[in-house]
């Protein structure tokens, strides 16, 4: 986790600083855009935990069915979004991938590696079903307006995850910080996730926060954690905590609830509003096989496909037309959410102002996480 404060806290500084404005590693090199090709070989691709369908008939098989001669090394090696790019930029500023074709970050981390040069554009020629079925709502984000190097995997929400059994009280963002429940509540690791929560909690737009909310907030965190009250900070590793019974509350990820086994646990929606986001398929430099990348992008954009892996997901899918695919995901508010249900809700923020200021709030949130 250090490894990874110093290298996202450098990525932060340079990418508010205008660097990395070309693809490939460095600022000498020309933008790459992915190629097309043959279908076949080796398609690794890293993504986050209990994200794909599983089993006979699953995804991956059919995608292999499709294209004879291609293997889908699928790995859920990311647990958290500034743990993986400290692993993975090492290899990026070099123009590398780690032999990886693809993999899925969130927003914001999306950005910073295009705005460093990490990673390649994409010709929505090469992804016709893209095209066609990507949601309106997702076709033209602050972060990359004209999707040119970033294609949605799925979109949630970031609440409450709650054993009603244990905590029926818990509906409030705050409430984690009752003295009842010291040692069996966790937080992400994610600052764009954590803070702007405990923000709406006590009143705060976090789009118009500013730099001082941030560190007030981050204070509040430093006191949660040096009195005990927090177990740690987690990525997905917080599902085994929910299962086991070890926490009784975490601030977690909407879709997450399908992997909980514990029938106490419910996905419950702060009082005052979740945080949105959407997780993104991205093409590094120096990837292998972007034929295959492009194709498995394409292929899960098909709505008879996009609706098993929803299913089994549980998010929100990027993808119009699964409903008629099957007409249950209608009804599932964490798949489809009504209007009213996320009307609270805010879109994942960055900290605002100067590349210094949003440096010194992540430094001192990584210095709370990784004491």
């Amino acid at each position: 986790m250090l490894v990874a404060l110093f290298a996202l806290v450098a990525a932060v500084a340079l990418a508010a600083c205008g660097g990395g404005d070309t693809v490939g590693g460095g600022s000498d090199n020309e933008v790459e855009t992915a190629q097309p090709g043959p279908v076949e070989g080796e398609f690794n691709i890293s993504n986050w935990v209990g994200y794909i369908d599983k089993g006979e008939g699953s995804t991956i098989e059919e995608f292999e069915a499709k294209y004879p001669g291609t293997t889908v090394n699928y790995s859920e090696d990311i647990n958290d979004n500034s743990d993986f790019f400290g692993k993975i930029q090492p290899l990026l500023d070099q123009g590398e991938s780690g032999g990886r074709s693809m993999f899925v970050v969130t927003d914001w981390m999306a950005k910073q590696m295009n705005d460093l040069g990490y990673l390649q554009q994409i010709d929505y020629a090469d992804v016709p079903n893209v095209d066609a079925n990507l949601k309106e709502s997702l076709r033209s984000p602050a972060f990359d307006p004209d999707r040119s190097f970033s294609i949605p995997w799925q979109s949630g929400m970031t609440g409450l995850l709650v054993n009603k059994r244990l905590a029926p009280d818990v509906t409030n963002i705050n409430d984690l910080f009752d003295p009842q429940y010291k040692g069996k509540v966790t937080v992400l690791t994610e600052m764009r996730d954590v803070i702007p929560l405990m923000m709406k909690a006590d009143g705060i737009d976090p789009e118009d926060a500013t730099k001082e909310d941030w560190l007030e907030q981050i204070d509040q965190l430093q006191e949660a954690v040096d009195s005990g009250q927090l177990r740690r900070f987690t990525g997905n590793d917080y599902i085994q905590d929910l299962t086991n019974e070890n926490v009784v509350a975490v601030i977690g990820w909407s879709g997450d609830i399908a992997l909980v086994e514990n029938d106490d646990v419910e996905f419950v929606m702060p009082e005052d509003g979740c945080i949105l986001w959407s997780d993104n398929m991205v093409i590094p430099v120096g990837a292998p096989n972007t034929a295959a990348a492009l194709a498995w992008a394409d292929f899960v954009y098909d709505p008879k496909v996009q609706a098993d892996i929803s299913d089994y997901v549980r998010y929100v899918s990027p993808v119009e037309g699964i409903e008629e695919v099957n007409p249950s995901l209608a009804e599932d508010e964490l798949v489809n959410p009504p209007e009213d249900f996320t009307a609270d809700c805010s879109t994942q923020p960055n900290p605002p102002g100067s590349a210094e200021d949003v440096q010194e709030v992540t430094e001192s949130f990584q210095a709370v996480v990784t004491q």
